[in-house]
């Protein structure tokens, strides 16, 4: 059985002391914990033995880890008119504005019309981006 241990910063956090004070309680002995290397470490029941009540939960033991998942792609389009690079980027903006899900989407498009370039930037969930990338695709075979 794992046991959950805390840095003798994170006990300072929870207590609202100094770090150094906590040290200083564990030099003492009036807190036990464990050196590993050069640092403290305190384990759940002995600082719930030095406060005399259970632990309540901080946001790192209550937020439960949801997974995100991003791509980030950078189109590059050459030979391209500013009406062809203008009509791409409205169609990316009201295809990023319709999108489904809470997806985030960070789009930008910059247009260089001395070199006839279009550089788009792609930062956001897989079906997302997939789904911006195939709006490109479509927009470039019909021009």
């Amino acid at each position: 059985m794992q046991q959950e241990l805390f840095t003798a910063d994170e006990v300072a956090a929870r207590l609202g002391l100094h770090v150094r004070t906590v040290r200083n309680y564990v030099r003492d002995g009036r807190l036990k914990a464990t050196r590993i290397g050069k640092q403290y470490r305190i384990a759940r029941a002995d600082l719930e033995e030095f406060t005399g009540q259970p632990l309540t939960p901080t946001v790192r033991d209550t937020v439960s880890r949801q997974r995100h998942v991003e791509a980030s792609s950078i189109v590059d389009i050459d030979a391209i008119s500013p009406e062809a690079a203008s009509r791409i980027s409205t169609m990316l903006t009201a295809g990023a504005a319709r999108r489904d899900g809470d997806q985030r989407l960070r789009l930008e498009t910059i247009y260089d019309e001395e070199r006839a370039h279009l550089k788009i930037v792609i930062v956001g969930g897989l079906t997302t981006s997939a789904h911006i990338l195939g709006l490109i695709s479509f927009v470039l075979e019909d021009t």
